[in-house]
This record gives C-alpha cells, structure tokens and sequence, in this order.
C-alpha cells in the first residue's frame, strides 16, 4: 500500500511543478528547473504505477523546455538580423 502512495505522490508533483513550469514560464529561473524536476518525477512516478499524473507533468515539463528552446532559437536569429 505505501508503494502506491509513494508513487502517487511523485505524479502529483510532476504535475504540480509542469503546471508551474508553464504557467511561470517568463521567470525563467522558476520554470526551468521546475520543468526538469516535472520530466525526471512523471517518469519515476510512471515506473512506480502512477501512470496518467505523471504522464501529464511529463509532457507539461517537456512542452516547458520546447518554449525555452524555440525562445533561444528566436533571440539568435533576431540578433543575426541586426
């Protein structure tokens, strides 16, 4: 029984920190490490059994660091602009 609170518990906080890693994202110093904690706790808590939570801080943490990775890409090719 306590494996699954266990297991539970770390897909709520992949969610709970990949809500925060987009809602917060213009704060990068807050949204970035959010996203990486979010990627690493959905794929424990996924192999512990706590599939569709984890699946879904999984996916906001990575959506997270895709919004970062497009905005270095777009601050680049401004600036080879100028």
């Amino acid at each position: 029984m306590e494996g699954k609170q266990e297991s539970k518990g770390l897909s709520i906080a992949s969610m709970v920190l990949g809500i925060i890693s987009v809602v917060l994202f213009c704060f990068f110093y807050i949204s970035i490490p959010c996203a990486i904690l979010a990627i690493i706790f959905g794929i424990v808590g996924m192999k512990k059994g706590g599939k569709g939570m984890g699946i879904a801080g999984l996916v906001l943490g990575i959506i997270a660091l895709a919004i970062y990775g497009l905005g270095a890409v777009g601050v680049f090719s401004l600036g080879s602009l100028v």
